[in-house]
């Protein structure tokens, strides 16, 4: 393995979050500690407890696979895309790296800043509302799985597009109005039947589940379900990528 290439993509792409700190970090963590303020504060207050966890506590989970989501899928389309736009892609192509090299630094930067992201935001509530996590590991466990997933859909995403605006078409008309219908701000539990049966079909609902499970022990969905979704959704993207390298497609046109 070419370690040299590896740490080089995975250093610059870094780097460009060092450049754009504010988009990078700064940027998600107001919008998040603004969701505290309004839900968590203003709402929260006026609300029971759900599965005895206060509801300012309860959207820590959710709100931190919000920032999660959108943050992974949005580095790594920028990363890969960017290249696609300037011409540069062609160099990389054609140096002594292959197709796993060049994803693991892009995809390991990606999810690296997303995690980063994530921990940051977790601090960030503390500062809110008090809570706990009783499952530390598998909350760690959930968040770089679902960082590098969504990194490797990000990947994708930054193939496919061939315009600035369709890199913000999936996180914006997708998977954040799926985020927020996934149980971000309430339990499952709470709607009605027929509308639970809907919601079941919604992949964030796993997610969002699977990382409340690992902070308060309660969830709507079963725990193993969530991480076998995860991975699955991971391999599928894996399998997507390796295909797209060795075809060619969106890289060599």
């Amino acid at each position: 393995m070419n370690l040299y290439a590896v740490r080089a993509i995975y250093t610059f792409e870094l780097g460009r979050t060092i450049r754009t700190l504010f988009q990078s970090l700064a940027s998600p963590v107001i919008s998040t500690s603004l969701y505290f303020i309004v839900f968590g504060s203003a709402i929260g207050s006026r609300m029971h407890t759900i599965d005895g966890v206060s509801y300012g506590a309860f959207i820590v989970p959710g709100l931190i696979m919000l920032a999660l989501l959108t943050e992974s899928v949005s580095n790594a389309s920028f990363g890969i895309y960017l290249p696609r736009f300037t011409g540069t892609i062609y160099e990389l192509l054609s140096a002594p790296v292959s197709a796993f090299e060049a994803l693991l630094g892009y995809v390991g930067a990606s999810a690296t800043k997303s995690a980063i992201l994530g921990f940051i935001i977790l601090g960030t509530a503390r500062l809110f509302v008090p809570f706990e996590i009783i499952h530390p590991f598998w909350a760690f466990a959930f968040l770089i799985l679902i960082s590098v997933s969504f990194s490797l859909f990000g990947f994708i995403l930054g193939l496919w597009a061939d315009g600035f605006e369709k890199l913000q078409v999936v996180p914006i008309m997708i998977i954040t109005p799926l985020t927020f219908l996934g149980g971000t701000f309430y339990s499952i539990s709470m709607l009605p039947p027929a509308w639970q049966t809907v919601t079941m079909f919604n992949p964030i609902v796993y997610l969002v589940n699977g990382f409340r499970w690992s902070f308060y022990g309660h969830s709507d969905v079963g725990v193993l379900f969530s991480v076998g979704m995860i991975i699955m959704f991971m391999a599928l993207c894996v399998a997507i990528i390796a295909w797209i390298f060795k075809t060619g497609w969106r890289l060599r046109t």
